[in-house]
């Protein structure tokens, strides 16, 4: 049997062979093909430099402060105790608080301290101040919500600082800032609109229908699946089976703020709010011209949602559209860059106002996938591959492209 692959122009071939070298250098025996890369030159923050240049509490860097988090408060559930024991904490409240953060702030504060013991061997990465509950910043800082860590060295030797700043920006801290000649100061995007922006997830209770009728939860979800999906592009053609690839994001026990949109069947879908979603405006039909995308945040009550019908599309009036609570969060991605989610068809996309330029981006990856197999493996956390591709759109792209709004409400 022939099995038909997507037509590839030569700068979508060329993007292919750039992403599969590493891999063939990293992952085979020897040498692999060709010459290693020469390591890239670290050069170290200049005394109170921060990068990227662009105050911290803006989109470009760690976005908005959502509120001060205590102990007593529903979010304090959502900071997580580092353990880390080649970290240092500090800890002069002997509370432990030095080492409660945001899973986004822990990721990234362990991979910095793996690049410091490989800069300086036999020196560690310290933390003085993490979460802070006792009011010793100022108003709006990040160090209230565990987003926010100071470090230094942990023989606190200050001519290393301008180095472990640069490392810091290495590790993936979205704002860094050599702020004194004691420490560094480090912080992140908030965990509602890091999803936001590069998940575009379905909490673990969404349901999906498999090829052989099986209704299945989300969390239940394997790659080499094949759910009910759209035979086009557009959202207007017929339904199909599509093999689920891969998952752009997988995170399966923690609790976040979802979009939970109902209709006048009885039909509700629960998703991120910048994950995409076909709508129409319930006039003319389910043609080409009247389908397209729209962030989950702003489907409007009176417009129509896609649903399914056996393998036929049919329209549904959105009645509510509200939000919720719910666990888990999920973002299959099927070979047709689209899914029935309770019986109602949505974007494998998200972040992005454009299915079309997030389905042709995802094409390198879903093409390794068709050759290789589906993904086996199921780890927590967001594929790399999107989150390159977020960091290239955010240099290329208009702003206005992007999902804002979990920075505005929280989400």
């Amino acid at each position: 049997m022939r099995i038909p692959f997507p037509r590839l122009t030569a700068p979508l071939c060329a993007l292919v062979l750039l992403l599969l070298a590493p891999a063939s250098e990293s992952c085979g025996p020897g040498r692999g093909y060709g010459k290693r890369r020469p390591p890239k030159k670290l050069i170290p923050l200049a005394y109170k430099q921060f990068s990227p240049n662009v105050a911290e509490k803006t989109l470009g860097a760690s976005g908005r402060p959502e509120g001060k988090v205590t102990r007593s408060s529903e979010r304090f559930k959502e900071l997580t105790p580092n353990y880390n024991t080649d970290i240092i904490f500090k800890d002069e409240e002997d509370t432990g608080a030095d080492r409660l953060m945001t899973q986004r702030c822990k990721d990234k504060l362990n991979s910095l301290a793996i690049s410091v013991m490989n800069m300086w061997p036999g020196v560690k990465l310290r933390v003085t101040e993490g979460w802070d509950e006792d009011g010793h910043h100022s108003e709006d800082s990040l160090h209230y919500e565990g987003r926010a860590v100071d470090i230094t060295t942990s023989d606190r030797d200050r001519n290393k600082y301008a180095m472990l700043a640069r490392l810091a920006v290495e590790a993936g801290f979205d704002w860094v800032y050599y702020e004194s000649k004691a420490h560094i100061h480090c912080s992140v995007k908030s965990e509602h609109s890091v999803a936001a922006k590069t998940g575009g997830c379905f909490p673990g209770d969404a349901q999906v229908t498999l090829e052989s009728g099986i209704i299945k939860q989300m969390r239940d979800l394997r790659p080499s699946d094949r759910v009910l999906a759209s035979s086009t592009t557009n959202g207007h053609g017929p339904l199909l089976y599509s093999t689920v690839l891969s998952f752009l994001d997988l995170q399966s026990n923690v609790t976040k703020i979802f979009t939970l949109i109902g209709t006048n069947t009885g039909l509700n879908i629960t998703l991120t709010a910048a994950h995409l979603i076909f709508v129409t405006d319930c006039t003319d039909g389910i043609g080409k011209e009247n389908v397209r995308t729209s962030f989950a945040s702003e489907v409007q009550p009176g417009q129509c949602l896609l649903t399914s019908q056996g393998t036929e599309t049919t329209q549904a009036v959105v009645t509510f559209v509200e939000e919720k609570l719910g666990t888990g969060v999920y973002a299959p991605l099927t070979q047709h860059g689209s899914i029935v989610v309770n019986r109602v068809l949505a974007s494998c996309y998200a972040a992005v106002d454009n299915h079309h330029l997030a389905h042709w981006a995802l094409s390198p990856l879903r093409l390794v996938r068709t050759l290789m197999g589906s993904a086996k493996q199921l780890t927590d956390g967001v594929h790399w591959y999107p989150r390159l591709l977020q960091r290239i759109g955010e240099m290329l792209l208009d702003p206005k492209h992007f999902h804002t709004l979990g920075n505005e409400r929280g989400l």
